[in-house]
């Protein structure tokens, strides 16, 4: 069993920043990469971003990319979110979740954190 935890969301004005941490415990041993999701209101949870166990591939969705980024701790067991530029489109529930696979794909992820709400305000 692995267990996501996820923090840091919160309400900012369009072009403001966050990070969002996501702490896994349990057996995160096999976890081959974690990933970022969100899903907005009235609308299907879609890829972010991800990166591997080891950071050395890292993955963006095109909607975010040059404005967020994504990092990790191995000794904190923590996965983050910088979240620039933020625009009013970013407004979601925010997921992290991890699979034993690399993969970009919603369905192989096994395991997920209970999410945290990002709004941004025009």
């Amino acid at each position: 069993q692995v267990q996501l935890v996820e923090s840091g969301g919160g309400l900012v004005q369009a072009g403001g920043s966050l990070r969002l941490s996501c702490a896994a415990s349990g057996r995160t041993s096999n976890r081959y990469i974690t990933g970022w999701f969100r899903q907005a209101p009235g609308k299907e949870r879609e890829f972010v971003a991800a990166i591997t166990e080891s950071g050395g591939q890292l993955f963006y969705a095109d909607a975010v990319k040059g404005r967020f980024t994504i990092s990790r701790d191995n000794a904190k067991n923590t996965v983050y979110l910088q979240m620039n530029s933020l625009k009013p489109e970013d407004t979601a529930v925010y997921y992290c979740a991890t699979s034993p696979n690399l993969t970009l794909e919603l369905s192989r992820y096994d395991y997920w954190g209970q999410g945290t709400q990002v709004t941004v305000s025009s």
